[in-house]
């Protein structure tokens, strides 16, 4: 299927005039009008696709409700004071800025209109599209429990990030002062919900942050009143790994103090506890890492989504049963060797947004359709702690002090520029050296960031909490 043709009836599409900006864009490269590529998503799939069309003879149009693009695998960082948000995010218009033909929007998507090819958005003008690129990435899913929310933040936007290191600083903060012994040890639990890499990650981050602090910062705080909990309602944590890796992962994260709750339900989540397996925990902070859905894509197009939300794609990476749409990353659901669905991974939406960049820009030169994709798996990783991390290869794995520096080598090369991994790498050399934690800064005039902590009733529905 080739989607760089004129649209056959253009009348009702031509009527609608494009963004100013975009005519600028086209009146400046001489881009053709009828060449129209629109990405929604400026996260690793939709900037990887815009790259590849960069300097091209297409109009590209990158729409996104944010400024910034993120690099998420490192949020729990910015969460755990070792990173700060500009460490790990740049302006798209930066990333962008030196193609000529890229147009960036600040715009939320309200919907398609798949029949007039236009992208509908709240406040802004509707933008037409020869060419569609649907990279919305996901949210985490609550499983029908959104009022959780409030009170435990995911790890996806920076300003999650911040609300749990307010948190947990915070949490400290009042520990120090606090005279009842108990109140001082509910302050310093910390739960983190699913145990999939988010979580294992997370929970090894505050076990380290926590000790350090209290060791050399907290003189009314001892280090047995720091306790963090990992729960996961399947049978193990980092279930997509091998487990002999499992095995490993569990037994560093109980010699860092964390301890490991397999098979245990989140029932209720408030202010100031979690219930958990009928049991209530008061709590001073409680991350949200157990599973995530797409975007509302599916919605946009009237389709019905596959397992997790995801947008059923061709090989070619074709929504199904729609024209001249395409999705990437965690907003499609693709399928490789084996018949098993592609998992939602940084590497997966790179490859995506590369190839299907190349692809539209190689057909624009001359007749042809987007060829299948095939991923090239480069192996899956999650960091344990200082020192301590795992490498999935398939055919081989990787544990230990070597995986931990592979994992910190491939993160660094994953960055979006050479400014940010040269500041990141400066920063974690200096601070495995030191172990100080650089970002431990509480912002006295932020609003709901921190919850109040304040009776809760406790009850609700057992739901299965994945990773």
């Amino acid at each position: 299927m080739t989607d760089q043709r004129p649209i056959e009836d253009e009348a009702s599409l031509l009527e609608q005039p494009l963004p100013d900006g975009i005519s600028r864009a086209l009146a400046h490269t001489g881009a053709s009008a009828s060449r129209r590529i629109v990405i929604v998503g400026g996260g690793f799939g939709g900037l990887a696709c815009a790259q590849a069309l960069g300097n091209s003879d297409a109009t590209v149009t990158v729409i996104d409700r944010r400024n910034h693009n993120l690099f998420q695998p490192l949020l729990y960082q910015v969460a755990t004071a070792e990173l700060s948000p500009a460490d790990i995010s740049e302006p798209i218009r930066r990333t962008l800025g030196r193609y000529e033909n890229i147009h960036v929007m600040l715009a939320e998507v309200t919907g398609i209109d798949t029949a007039r090819r236009l992208v509908k958005t709240g406040d802004g003008p509707s933008v037409p599209y020869d060419t569609l690129v649907l990279a919305t990435g996901s949210v985490y899913n609550y499983f029908g429990h959104d009022e959780w929310r409030e009170f435990a933040p995911g790890l996806k936007t920076i300003h999650e990030a911040r609300q749990i290191r307010q948190r947990l600083l915070t949490a400290f903060e009042k520990a120090e002062v606090a005279t009842d012994p108990e109140e001082k040890k509910a302050l310093l639990t910390c739960v983190v919900i699913g145990g999939g890499p988010t979580g294992v990650e997370m929970a090894g981050a505050i076990a380290e942050l926590g000790r350090f602090m209290i060791t050399r910062d907290f003189r009314a705080l001892a280090p047995d009143y720091l306790k963090v909990l990992l729960v996961e309602a399947g049978p193990r944590i980092l279930a997509q790994f091998p487990e002999n890796l499992t095995d490993y992962a569990r037994r560093t994260l109980e010699k860092m103090g964390v301890e490991v709750r397999t098979g245990e339900a989140i029932e209720a989540i408030g202010a100031d506890h979690v219930v958990m397996a009928g049991r209530t925990v008061k709590v001073g902070c409680v991350v949200w890492g157990a599973g995530v859905k797409a975007s509302p894509a599916a919605r946009w197009l009237g389709k019905e989504p596959g397992p997790g939300g995801r947008l059923p794609v061709e090989p070619n990476l074709a929504v199904k049963g729609v024209e001249h749409v395409y999705a990437l990353g965690d907003t499609a659901l693709g399928v490789g060797e084996g018949g098993k669905a592609l998992p939602a991974l940084a590497q997966v939406a790179k490859q995506q947004g590369r190839h299907l960049g190349r692809e539209l820009r190689r057909i624009g030169r001359g007749p042809g359709a987007v060829r299948p994709f095939h991923f090239n798996n480069r192996g899956n990783t999650a960091v344990i702690g200082r020192n301590a991390a795992i490498f999935d290869f398939g055919r081989w794995t990787l544990k230990g002090r070597l995986a931990w520096v592979l994992w910190a080598i491939v993160h660094v090369y994953l960055l979006v520029n050479f400014e940010k991994k040269l500041l990141v790498s400066l920063q974690w050399f200096w601070r495995y050296l030191s172990r100080q934690r650089g970002a431990r800064i509480i912002d006295e005039e932020a609003q709901g960031l921190v919850v109040e902590r304040r009776p809760q009733p406790a009850g609700g529905q057992t739901r299965e909490q994945g990773a």
